[in-house]
């Protein structure tokens, strides 16, 4: 009789280290008071950057390919990035918000050039095909599905599936595979990366009318397996699942990517340790001694030759005025719309996102070979990348993987507040309920787990969004002085997006 309470006992003595980490929301929460001293400083400058995301990183890079050196970055942060951000620990280093980038379209030459320009991309081979650095692709095995009870290669379902599921994932792919060429009446694609370079035809645009589960519906797909499979892929790139994003975004998941560029390296994307920090830290070097860190920006004045912008240094505690030419907002509207009466949107959805990083000891998962990015079906979770898969030394010490989790719902508001109220053991019980459907005994192996919150993950394309009215609106300038870049005004958070938003935004201010 005495077994099971001597078992419990053992159970509850599992102890390891819990953190918890995220964005400096308490600062950015002082815009809604805006109680800031008086500007005591003065700084001029042709043109100011607010926020160093890929976005102002991106336009900085323009400003400074094309020859003009007198700007200034602002960031709240005491780091630069956004969500391009990463932690380390002393057994790797480990992203705090994106991870990889998939191979460009052969299209897509202000990207393919800054791969080049970043040693990523090495010139062509004596066949015209791209050589690209082995070190920064993902190495073997890229990918894996716990499905089934078992560990299989590949994320599409494949072991013990029905025969109408085989025919369903086939002609679900086969119809993307049309999708990824189907051009309009103007030789545009219907799906392209930029979103601003595909068809603004209406026969496209209708898809962004209705949610992806209705055209699945419509088209008669009902496996459990593909459904899964397409609720998990919203997820990834957009936070919320088929039931809430449109189908226009849906279907450009898959066909937006025209894998025609680098053809003979067709699963493999670009991927680092500390994830998409190495390609901050690539756009970064345009910015060093013109950043100023832990400074948020809380009002803005025009007049009728500059634009005066006031900032709070959080590391001094007092308060500046930056008087420039033009002024660029690389921020996303939640945050304009405390620094501009007039910004107020509706229709901007920003999906809450939480990491979880792991240290296990290094007996955890035994003689499986962890993958770079292992996804459990049917979790609410992600599943979790491998921080060391890239590593080209001999792992001896413990190991790391990060684990992600959008919260897919219909009241994002009610989701962030949720999330930002859990507490740490809360938290871990949500982490773990995922994992262990896996692994039933990784809290035998962890020494610590930080948490990451991200409150404002990533903007969600739902329906009428990404050709809405409202995003228009948010992306024109004010009196040509005044200028908006994120993300959130293109309509899907990767990073192609991104840097194509900063582009936009440099050239409109240089007047090119």
């Amino acid at each position: 009789m005495m077994l099971p309470f001597l078992q419990y006992c053992k159970q509850k003595s599992k102890t390891f280290l819990l953190k918890i980490s995220g964005t400096n929301y308490v600062l950015g929460h002082q815009l809604w008071a805006k109680d800031f001293p008086k500007p005591t400083e003065e700084i001029k400058t042709k043109f100011l950057i607010v926020g160093s995301g890929i976005s102002g990183l991106s336009a900085c890079r323009y400003l400074k390919n094309n020859n003009e050196d007198d700007f200034l970055l602002a960031e709240m942060e005491n780091h630069l990035g956004g969500n391009a951000s990463n932690g380390e620990n002393q057994f790797s280093k480990f992203p705090l918000g994106a991870h990889y980038l998939p191979i460009p379209n052969k299209e897509d030459l202000e990207l393919i050039e800054f791969l080049l320009e970043s040693e990523i991309y090495l010139g062509d081979d004596e066949n015209g095909l791209p050589i690209l650095d082995d070190e920064q692709l993902t190495f073997p095995k890229e990918e894996r599905l716990f499905f089934k009870n078992e560990w299989q290669n590949d994320l599409v379902p494949q072991n013990g599936i029905s025969s109408k599921t085989k025919e369903e994932l086939n002609r679900f792919f086969k119809i993307m595979d049309e999708f990824r060429i189907k051009k309009d009446s103007f030789g545009k694609y219907w799906f392209d990366i930029p979103l601003d370079n595909s068809s603004q035809e209406n026969e496209a645009r209708s898809l962004n009318k209705i949610t992806f589960e209705n055209w699945l519906q419509s088209n008669n797909f009902k496996s459990e397996e593909l459904l899964w499979l397409l609720d998990y892929s919203c997820k990834d790139d957009y936070g919320l699942g088929l039931k809430y994003v449109s189908a226009w975004a849906g279907i450009h998941y898959f066909a937006g990517r025209k894998n025609n560029w680098a053809t003979n390296r067709h699963d493999q994307v670009f991927t680092w340790p500390e994830g998409n920090a190495r390609l901050a830290k690539h756009l970064s070097r345009s910015v060093e001694n013109k950043q100023l860190r832990n400074h948020l920006v809380f009002d803005v004045n025009l007049d009728k030759e500059n634009v005066e912008v006031l900032v709070f240094d959080n590391q001094s505690k007092i308060s500046k005025k930056i008087i420039a030419e033009k002024v660029l907002f690389a921020t996303p509207q939640f945050v304009n719309q405390h620094i501009f009466k007039d910004r107020k949107f509706k229709n901007f959805n920003y999906v809450p996102w939480l990491l979880a990083t792991l240290t296990l000891k290094n007996e955890f998962g035994g003689a499986e070979e962890l993958a770079w990015d292992n996804v459990i079906f049917g979790t609410e979770g992600l599943g979790y990348i491998n921080d060391q898969h890239q590593n080209l030394n001999q792992i001896v010490g413990e190991k790391v993987i990060t684990y992600y989790r959008s919260f897919s719902t219909d009241n994002c508001k009610k989701a962030r507040r949720k999330l930002y109220n859990l507490k740490k053991e809360e938290l871990k019980d949500l982490v773990l309920a995922d994992l262990k459907v896996a692994h039933p005994e990784i809290e035998d192996f962890i020494i610590d787990i930080q948490f990451h919150k991200l409150g404002h993950g990533m903007i969600s394309p739902v329906p009428d969004f990404i050709f809405g009215e409202e995003k228009q609106l948010a992306k024109q300038n004010i009196d040509n002085k005044i200028f908006f870049a994120h993300t959130d005004l293109s309509g899907i958070s990767i990073f192609e997006e991104a840097f194509h938003q900063g582009i936009r935004a440099g050239k409109e201010m240089m007047g090119i």
